[in-house]
């Protein structure tokens, strides 16, 4: 199942077990099951430290845990874990034999220091790339605390616990048999989630930090950029996130990220926090900013960041990198059924879908290539494109008018969703040519129609765009002196990743101007 170059790198990995481990198969006379027994089969066979039996007792078939031998360690996988979910397997594989992990120590003490009994369902698929980081995390837990339990579950090889659960995104977590949540998470996010406490400490925490030199408020390509830069320069360097990686971790494949062939989002989002921790930065992670207070309205004289939590920041200089998200129709019924037809990420909730009807909103790029991956596992696509053309290249287009169960209705306003109280229904869109009203009987929406900066808070405070970007000039500088701004959240015309990297290095080049300039006493500057 394996190929050698695969089976080569993972026997390197499993050098790495310390204690020994014992794969126990629960099988039936699949064809899934047999494909999931070739694969344990290679996997014990490339470390003396793994065992292989088989126990067919376990409810789902197939499924597989991984067991620390001799204790209560041990993670379950319903289903075979390649594709996106093959780095945990590795992983799981890994920690359950004794290999550490790379968290942060304070969150593993987080975790070893969490009380009740904690049982975790994580549905998944394959094709998900928010996925693995929940799986990942529910694992690491579950070696940490012998009371967290976690079985991850392939919701395209389990559609009848999808079915009966109405589950319509993944990656859904269940804890003890309720939903817990829904949507990429990280161990960070889950460990506040559990720990009430957590929060208020980290408020505590946040308070006795002294004013930072330059404080990034997000932590995307931009904001990874400019916590670069301003370290670079030797200065007192902060990073507010509320999400390390930003919207670059719900992106799929990245194909023109310069001198990088392929690469994707939740890859390139670890690789940007790693590159920051090089550096002396202070990062701050879960951290939701509310209100710019701006330097001549500060008791302090600097520029003060307040967040959710009600702690806030103060530093001489800013740079605002919050990125933006998803835009939604805005219709009725959006968000009743959000998350259950209602879907952002055709990747990660395609496999769901599998011989649905569904539509796909927007006809840009993210639409139409949306479109052209759906084509393959649902029953037929209805493409909705508000002008009266489509928009994507024009190569994209050619392909989707070569697929046989895709429709496009251009020229069509969406005006409402529609469910039966538990799933989507159907769509309502109206006719801008002559104002008709159409219905559309569907299971599944996919809203693709661009981006909205999360710039909100900022309302009142400085200069935004009519469409809620802010506003700077070539330096990044905003209309707030000692405030910068950098990528998605700009009016910068361009929203690609390249391009977010290199304004975020010059928002950070120019919060350093700044600060020299400002530093040097007035009558030096007149001497000058």
């Amino acid at each position: 199942m394996l190929d050698e170059a695969i089976k080569a790198q993972l026997k390197g990995y499993l050098e790495k077990l310390t204690q020994p481990i014992e794969l126990v198969a629960t099988l039936d006379d699949s064809a899934k099951s047999r494909e999931l027994d070739e694969l344990l089969h290679e996997i014990a066979s490339l470390s003396d430290k793994i065992a292989l039996r088989r126990d067919d007792n376990e409810a789902r078939k197939p499924s597989f845990a991984i067991n620390r031998v001799g204790t209560d360690v041990g993670v379950r996988f319903a289903g075979i874990p390649l594709g996106h979910e093959f780095t945990s397997l590795v992983l799981a594989l890994l920690q359950v034999g004794g290999h550490p992990s790379k968290a942060a120590a304070e969150t593993i003490a987080q975790v070893q220091n969490l009380e009740g009994e904690f049982h975790f369902e994580t549905y998944f698929s394959l094709s998900c790339q928010n996925c693995p980081d929940v799986v990942q995390a529910l694992n690491l837990m579950s070696v940490l605390n012998p009371n967290i339990h976690h079985v991850a579950i392939d919701g395209a090889l389990y559609q009848d616990e999808v079915d009966r659960r109405q589950i319509m995104s993944v990656p859904t977590v269940y804890l003890n048999g309720e939903v817990f949540d829904q949507g990429r998470m990280s161990l960070e996010q889950i460990v506040a989630k559990l720990d009430t406490g957590a929060a208020a400490r980290a408020a505590a925490a946040i308070r006795t930090k002294q004013a930072f030199d330059v404080l990034v408020v997000g932590g995307g390509p931009a904001g990874a950029a400019a916590a670069i830069y301003a370290a670079r320069k030797g200065i007192r360097t902060g990073v507010a996130a509320e999400r390390f990686g930003g919207q670059v971790l719900d992106t799929m494949a990245i194909e023109n990220f310069i001198s990088v062939d392929y690469t994707e989002g939740p890859k390139l989002g670890a690789a940007l926090e790693q590159h920051v921790r090089n550096y002396d930065v202070d990062i701050m992670n879960l951290q939701r900013a509310t209100k710019l207070v701006p330097a001549d309205e500060s008791a302090s004289g600097l520029v003060e960041i307040e967040l959710e939590n009600g702690a806030s920041l103060q530093a001489k200089s800013v740079v605002l990198s919050t990125g933006a998200r998803w835009r939604q129709m805005g219709v009725p019924g959006e968000n009743d059924y959000r998350n259950k037809g209602v879907a952002y990420c055709p990747h990660c909730d395609g496999p769901l879908f599998k011989g649905k009807r569904v539509a796909v909103i927007g006809g840009g790029n993210s639409g139409v290539e949306a479109a052209i991956d759906l084509a393959g596992i649902v029953a037929h696509v209805t493409l909705i494109e508000f002008d009266s053309k489509l928009r994507a290249d024009e190569v994209l287009q050619r392909k989707l008018r070569s697929l046989p169960n895709v429709e496009v209705i251009v020229s069509a306003q969406s005006t409402e969703v529609l469910g039966d109280g538990q799933k989507v229904s159907g769509l309502v869109y109206k006719d801008r040519n002559d104002g008709t009203m159409h219905s559309l009987s569907l299971e599944g929406i996919f809203v693709q129609i661009g981006l909205l900066p999360n710039t909100e808070w900022l309302k009142g405070t400085l200069e935004l765009s009519p469409r809620g970007e802010i506003v700077i000039d070539a330096r990044g500088q905003t209309s707030l002196p000692g405030v910068f701004a950098a990528g998605d959240a700009t009016t910068v015309p361009y929203k690609q990743i390249v391009i977010a990297m290199g304004a975020g290095s010059t928002a950070a080049l120019g919060a350093f101007d700044h600060l020299i300039r400002t530093s040097v006493p007035a009558a030096a500057m007149v001497t000058a």
